[in-house]
């Protein structure tokens, strides 16, 4: 029993610190009424510290003494500005996170958390960065966020088995900004389109993506990618521009393209903004763009992902073969251009563990690959993702529909946000047709939009719309929760899984096998430079160390 109270206490540890950091930079930022929506608290919060695990890594390796230390703050920084928060924590809130602590309860990972997850996160908390890295492991070229971001996480008593906190924040602190936003709507009776397309966002998410342990990267950058088209929604219909709303932009931009760094492209989000506020001469804030914290700390950010992933990979943005540069450490442009081949040949159906096509190259080019798509992903996976979808439409049709309504109007500004997203539900299909690379939120948001307009036609009192709201949300909690149940009661048949007794995930030495291989050549390194020795490779790898003390992994095959 004590080992889920310990399991308990540091996810309420983590919670309250992520709070507090969030708390604190807000105050820096607006410097006047913080914690309004506690579910922007919580992401800001992610967000800073996410900019301060990258530049950290560059010094020090974020150990236990040094995360004590950090989480340590963040629960002053929260003791300090509760009163600012205490008015704003509700029932949603704590309802949220302790069924999300359900969702904890996880024996068996995803494949990909043993193969690159677990080996990064846990190599940042036992060294400082190390340039080359990236020769090893595939998630050593592309590394995301939220490994940084469970790096601070690493405690004594608990030690890693707090990895997938990070998933559970993300998805946690995005509901509670879908319900603060969905109750403040109710309040002002404004039942407009943002309302119900926030409803389904919310019920969606906690339907379709219940599973924490396969959320991997993907899963969450898709969730913020749902906010970030409501933020846009909000930012055109809004008569002034309100700052904070394009700070919101930045912020969700900013984490979304740090979960997974080919999201880079919707970075393109922002020149629909600047059309907008140069059409409707609100230059000032164009101009204020440079003076913009929010915005310097996104541009801050990507210099940190794109410095790490040089001194990783020796590419700019791996696996983009033209930021590639000949380096003892780089990874070379050929293979970064073999890699994005790979990663075309798999999403586009070309591949799996037991089949590739024999022409790789001339598979992924054109619409050639279509065809053979369609018969192995499309009717298999795409085509169930959207029957479901078909089916939460209708659900919604049915509890929402009246015959009383009124008129449909679109604004051409809302046009131009629907078009930039349906650009890049395009650009998903041509490059990458897998739903874990973005197509689970841009098929579901080209449906939704339509049908938040055609659900803003029925005209509701606001007692109505709060009592479907609250059928609707117990109707999505007891899906999360019984589903998560009978996985629970699946993996302790399967597993022997005993929650009460060890709650912690699986572990194996195949997850510590590249700290392992790091750990053997930086003591043969430091043998050899005591013994003032000649080192003999290991596995074909030597050491070296840089001007600012740092370790460097070069190869040579000869």
């Amino acid at each position: 029993m004590n080992n889920i109270i310990v399991f308990f206490l540091s996810y309420l540890l983590v919670i309250i610190s992520v709070l507090g950091y969030g708390l604190v930079f807000e105050k820096i930022l607006y410097n006047k009424e913080i914690g309004k929506n506690v579910g922007y608290t919580g992401l800001i919060g992610i967000f800073f510290l996410v900019i301060y695990s990258y530049f950290s890594h560059f010094f020090l390796a974020h150990d236990y003494l040094h995360n004590s230390i950090i989480l340590f703050i963040g629960f002053i920084f929260f003791c300090k500005f509760f009163s600012n928060l205490i008015k704003k924590i509700n029932i949603f809130l704590i309802i949220i996170f302790v069924l999300l602590f359900v969702g904890l309860l996880i024996f068996k990972t995803h494949d990909d958390f043993p193969y690159y997850h677990f080996p990064y996160s846990y190599y940042l908390t036992q060294n400082k960065m190390i340039l080359g890295t990236g020769q090893f492991n595939h998630g050593f070229k592309t590394p995301s966020s939220i490994f940084y971001l469970n790096s601070l996480f690493y405690l004594p008593g608990i030690k890693y088995y707090t990895f997938y906190f990070s998933t559970v924040l993300l998805m946690g602190f995005s509901n509670l900004t879908l319900m603060v936003q969905i109750v403040q709507k109710i309040r002002k009776k404004n039942f407009d389109y943002i309302f119900y397309f926030s409803l389904l966002t919310i019920v969606f998410i906690n339907i379709f993506f219940y599973r924490i342990q396969e959320h991997g990267t993907d899963r969450s950058a898709q969730i913020l990618i749902f906010i970030l088209f409501i933020e846009l929604l909000v930012f055109v219909k809004l008569n002034e521009k309100d700052i904070i709303n394009i700070n919101n932009i930045f912020l969700l931009i900013g984490l979304v393209i740090s979960l997974k760094s080919f999201y880079i492209l919707y970075s393109l989000i922002l020149i629909p903004i600047l059309i907008i506020l140069y059409n409707e001469k609100k230059l000032f804030l164009v101009q204020t763009f440079l003076k913009n914290k929010f915005f310097l700390s996104f541009l801050f950010l990507l210099i940190l992902m794109v410095s790490v992933n040089f001194f990783n990979s020796g590419c700019l943005i791996y696996p983009v073969s033209l930021t590639c540069f000949d380096l003892s450490w780089s990874l070379g442009a050929a293979e970064a251009e073999k890699m994005n081949t790979w990663y075309q040949q798999w999403s586009k159906g070309g591949a799996n563990p037991n089949f590739r096509v024999e022409n790789p190259e001339l598979y992924i080019k054109k619409f050639n690959w279509v065809s053979n798509w369609i018969d192995i992903y499309f009717f298999n996976k795409v085509l169930d993702f959207i029957l479901g979808i078909f089916v939460l439409v209708l659900v919604f049709i049915f509890i929402f529909y009246k015959k009383k309504k009124s008129k449909l109007k679109i604004a051409s500004y809302e046009l131009i946000i629907y078009t930039s997203f349906f650009l890049l539900l395009f650009e998903w299909f041509y490059n990458h047709p897998a739903l874990r690379y973005g197509g689970y939120c841009l098929i579901a948001i080209f449906l939704f939009y339509p049908i938040s307009l055609l659900l803003q036609r029925f005209t509701y009192k606001a007692n109505e719309n709060k009592n479907k709201l609250i059928v609707l949300m117990l109707i999505t909690l007891t899906i999360f929760l019984s589903r998560n149940l009978i996985r629970i009661n699946d993996e302790k048949e399967q597993y022997n899984y005993r929650p009460l007794k060890n709650v912690y995930y699986r572990i194996d030495q195949n997850h510590f096998r590249i700290q392992n291989l790091f750990n053997k050549l930086l003591d043969n390194y430091k043998n050899c430079e005591k013994n003032t020795s000649e080192c003999p490779k290991i596995e074909g790898f030597e050491v070296k160390k840089t001007l600012t003390n740092n370790y460097l992994f070069t190869r040579n095959n000869d």
